[in-house]
């Protein structure tokens, strides 16, 4: 059974479905695709069925060579027992995620996505929207040092991958 992780921002149209991709990317890389499930979901209803930000998308085929996929969908109580990790991109995606597992049942499988950075400091994924092209930037190289950690460290305690 493969192992899934859940990327969560607040719209689902910039941070979350880059990371999901950015993952998907390195787990391909790693000839893992049979092994790790990828997806992401927003907090918010704002832009469900929306494409990936056409700014995001161009910065993560520009660092990365990659096109981001994908429809955003709002985080859902189900998303805790479908998937094994649940990385929220800030404190505010955090807090909004525990806030709908009222009986902390499934704290354990929800984490911020910056506390796997190796070479970045930033506790949090700041969101690009209102900003420009440095902030998307920042955000694809954010996530690759975050997902290539994060990978690593599945690689390590998951046994049956």
């Amino acid at each position: 059974m493969a192992y899934k992780l859940l990327f969560v921002c607040l719209g689902n149209i910039c941070r979350s479905p880059t990371a999901e991709n950015v993952m998907n990317h390195l787990v391909e890389k790693a000839g893992l695709s049979n092994s790790i499930h990828c997806d992401s979901a927003g907090t918010s209803s704002y832009h469900i069925g929306s494409s990936p930000d056409s700014r995001m998308t161009a910065a993560a085929n520009a660092i990365l060579g990659i096109k981001l996929c994908g429809q955003a969908r709002q985080f859902q109580a189900s998303d805790f027992e479908n998937f094994d990790l649940i990385l929220a991109m800030d404190r505010e995606n955090y807090r909004n995620i525990l806030s709908m597992d009222s009986d902390g049942k499934y704290h354990e499988k929800v984490r911020l996505i910056c506390d796997y950075c190796r070479t970045h400091s930033l506790k949090e994924v700041p969101d690009p929207y209102y900003g420009g092209k440095e902030g998307f930037n920042q955000v694809v190289n954010l996530l690759i040092d975050a997902c290539g950690v994060l990978l690593e460290d599945i690689r390590k305690t998951q046994v049956n991958l």
